[in-house]
């Protein structure tokens, strides 16, 4: 029986109450499919930072090496400043595991309400491929004359050849694999940012040259928020750098249907890869098991296929998708018309029946 070894990180907030459903489902379908799960879990997150004063130490992230994927829930505390959990745990596993992916489904279920006018699952399925080590993101800059009315704030876009290229490529075979519409559309500003884009221009077409099945797409940042709301359905695979890839991934969770459904993955494809749902620690939430745990589910799913478990994701989304078309009344917090374990009972029962919607 083969074993995966997981590391779990349920975080702050209602983390831990998404993350124990995740694993409910992740359990019930390692039996299914006759593989097991090894996991270890890590208490990193506000609470342990507000006791101990550390976020993630150099032994950790070491450690973390080990495992075949981690499995984190949620991160960020009402009692610490913004930016110390975001950088010194979420962004040095991403940089410290050279994490150099975001991987975003931007996918609309069926029974899922979509703020879109006449807009459904047929129309709202693609996936953004987000640079996930450069860019804005590397902190580099500096404040000249901080505190004076002459005050300048200056911050680095850094972007290599190397970095792009590993980028481009792997959004290249991701669209091949996905072998929906093969089209892959590279998300830029190359009219004012000359230098960045032009890199990433460059390398698009470069490495598209070695992909004759994949049709090339180019647009503006901007162009592409109009058109994830006025045509979604003409998208399939999107790439683009850090920045972008932030902004145009929260427009994209809303579009199908909220942060409550929305996962993503922050891959190493030589090396270990990280899945988390992506609506954060709602701390206001916490406790009252009303949260919604289809993201944390879906970021399960996500980590299978990742790990090679095609069928035991694929069976995993068809249960979700059962879920949202039949028994769920929102996916609102409070409002599912279930509690959050017993959405995660659903999901279960779901597989067990082996649907199909």
């Amino acid at each position: 029986m083969k074993t995966y070894h997981i590391a779990v990180i349920p975080g702050d907030g209602t983390g831990g109450e998404v993350v124990r459903e995740g694993l409910k489902v992740l359990d019930a379908i390692s039996s299914i499919h006759q593989f097991k799960i090894d996991r270890q879990t890590y208490d990193f997150g506000g609470e342990r930072y507000l006791k101990t004063g550390e976020v993630l130490p150099d032994s950790a992230l070491q450690e973390f090496r080990k495992y075949h994927a981690i499995f984190l829930g949620a991160i960020g505390h009402p009692d610490v400043k913004p930016g110390i959990l975001e950088k010194g745990l979420l962004l040095r596993i991403r940089f410290g595991l050279e994490q150099y992916i975001n991987l975003r489904p931007v996918k609309l279920f069926p029974g899922v309400d979509c703020p879109l006018k006449n807009k459904g699952p047929q129309d709202i399925d693609f996936v953004v491929v987000r640079e996930n080590n450069e860019g804005l993101y590397v902190g580099e800059g500096e404040f000249q004359k901080k505190g004076t009315k002459d005050e300048v704030a200056i911050q680095v876009s850094r972007n290599t050849r190397r970095g792009v290229e590993r980028c481009v490529r792997f959004a290249y075979e991701y669209t091949k694999k996905r072998n929906r519409r093969n089209k892959l559309t590279l998300c830029g500003k190359t009219n004012v940012l000359t230098y960045a884009f032009d890199l990433w221009e460059r390398v698009f077409h470069e490495v598209g040259g070695e992909y004759p099945g994949i049709t090339r797409d180019y647009a503006h940042v901007d162009a592409i928020c109009m058109w994830m709301v006025k045509n979604p359905e003409w998208f399939d695979v999107i790439v683009t750098d850090n920045m972008f890839g932030d902004i145009i991934t929260d427009l994209g969770a809303m579009i199908q249907g909220g942060m409550g459904i929305a996962a993503g993955g922050n891959l190493n494809p030589e090396g270990v890869s990280m899945f988390e749902p992506i609506g954060g620690s709602a701390p206001k939430y916490t406790g009252k098991g009303v949260i919604n745990p289809l993201a944390a589910i879906s970021a399960v799913q996500m980590m299978l296929d990742y790990l090679g478990e095609s069928q035991a994701a694929l069976q995993i989304e068809e249960s979700i998708k059962w879920v949202t078309a039949t028994q769920l009344k929102s996916l609102a917090a409070g409002k599912m018309g279930f509690s959050t374990s017993e959405v995660g009972d659903l999901v279960v029962k779901g597989l067990d029946q082996k649907v199909r919607v």
